[in-house]
């Protein structure tokens, strides 16, 4: 198990260009399976999350040619489904959240997809439900077994198109289904679908490839089905969630960074939300400009009320992003609620702050309070471990700000979402040991 040594009161200065984003790639990664002719995607980010995808989509007999640095070339003309009986793709899907995602093309191509139940971040309870729903509505049929540790078979020889409302606006459970029906007979009508920027990247790429997908951007889709797709080439967009994490870990190191490259209007709200937190940032063309602040103060509502961020559907805050508002709070001046609705367990990582001298109140396991310590107070550095991707980042942060110096043990949580983090910090002034 890998450890991050992190030395704290460092301020970086310099410029710092966001990865590709991880949660549009496991997307779109898996669409390349939906036609015979090559697909080069470009900006793919180089982490565990994403190699391992495509360590397993070569298993399955998708060539994969890496043509540059962050960009390859796959062909899925000979895709070996008896693989998908193996043990060893059980163990490797198994150990992948996004590899549910093989199963919408898998089934609109080959009418019959496998998946064990697929591992990802122990955030709390991540239910498939909407994932299936779909399918079902395709006229899919599924069987769950227990017996070989959680199997899921699924049968797809006559997928039609349908109407259907999903239950919740699932950004997975959306691209499943919408991957599944764009070579289903018929026309299917998907409302309250999530329409996160990463979805319509999904969908824009589909129609180049030959689809008929209209409503992209809301949370009506419809889709034409057709009867084969072509070959395309596709750039990432930057990931906002690593976007997000500089903009806060130079409010709390008091750094002054330059994030390029960021594709501003995918971003949705997430710089008003830091805004509110008292950070100033400036947009400079496609980039975003922090400067070092030796102070911050939360903004409260109109009526005088104490701030709260809490995650929505899109265009709402994203889930992602609160742990890492969270630990930037803990510097600013005043009092902030911070609601994590989806997940219950993502806030439980909030004791190692405590213990470094945060002031935070856990009410329950989506709710903490955060006192701003307004630098009054400088975080201890201590021992402690990544429990999760965000949560190892957020940890990460408030080590860099700490006095003194921490280790992070699990560091390999954060290698899933965040690439080379601390090569690329230590450019810019940071001291991040790999141990």
């Amino acid at each position: 198990m890998a450890s991050f040594k992190v030395t704290g009161s460092r301020q970086m200065k310099g410029e710092i260009i966001p990865q590709g984003a991880k949660n549009e790639a496991l997307q779109i990664l898996c669409a390349v399976v939906l036609t015979k002719e090559p697909v080069t995607i470009h900006n793919i980010p180089n982490i565990r999350d994403v190699n391992q995808l495509i360590d397993l989509l070569g298993d399955m007999g998708v060539r994969c040619t890496r043509i540059a640095e962050s960009s390859v070339k796959f062909d899925a003309s000979e895709v070996n489904l008896d693989y998908l009986n193996s043990e060893t793709y059980k163990k490797k899907a198994a150990a992948l959240r996004g590899s549910v995602m093989l199963l919408g093309p898998t089934l609109a191509r080959f009418k019959k997809g496998r998946i064990p139940s697929p591992g990802g971040d122990k955030i709390g309870r991540r239910r498939l439900d909407t994932h299936f729903y779909g399918f079902m509505k395709l006229g899919a049929k599924f069987n769950y077994s227990q017996e070989e540790g959680g199997i899921y078979e699924v049968d797809a020889s006559h997928l039609k198109g349908a109407y259907m409302l999903l239950d919740e606006a699932s950004v997975t459970g959306t691209a499943n289904i919408v991957m599944a029906a764009v070579l289903a007979e018929g026309t299917t009508t998907i409302y309250n679908a999530a329409c996160e920027p990463y979805l319509q990247q999904l969908c824009k790429m589909l129609n180049r490839m030959g689809a008929k997908i209209t409503g992209v951007g809301s949370n009506l889709l419809t889709i034409e089905g057709v009867e084969s797709l072509n070959g395309t080439e596709h750039t990432m967009l930057p990931d906002m969630i690593e976007i997000g994490s500089f903009i806060g870990m130079a409010a709390m190191t008091q750094s002054e960074i330059t994030i390029k490259n960021c594709s501003i209007p995918d971003l949705g709200i997430i710089p008003l939300v830091f805004q509110k937190l008292g950070i100033k940032l400036e947009i400079r063309g496609d980039d975003i400009y922090v400067p070092s602040q030796e102070h911050y103060e939360l903004e409260t509502f109109i009526d005088g009320s104490m701030l709260t961020v809490s995650d929505h559907p899109w265009p709402g805050f994203t889930p992602d992003l609160l742990s890492i508002v969270l630990v930037t709070a803990i510097q600013a001046k005043g009092t902030v609620l911070i609601h994590q609705k989806m997940f219950e367990s993502r806030l439980f990582f909030v004791d190692k702050l405590i213990e470094m001298g945060a002031q935070i109140i856990l009410c329950d396991p989506h709710r903490a309070t955060v006192v701003g310590l307004n630098r009054q107070q400088q975080l201890r550095g201590i021992r402690m471990t990544s429990p999760d991707i965000r949560a190892g980042v957020s940890l990460l942060i408030a080590a860099m700000s700490a006095k003194g110096t921490s280790i992070i043990e699990n560091i390999e949580q954060i290698d899933r979402g965040y690439q080379n983090i601390d090569t690329r910090l230590n450019a810019i002034g940071a001291e991040i040991v790999r141990l």
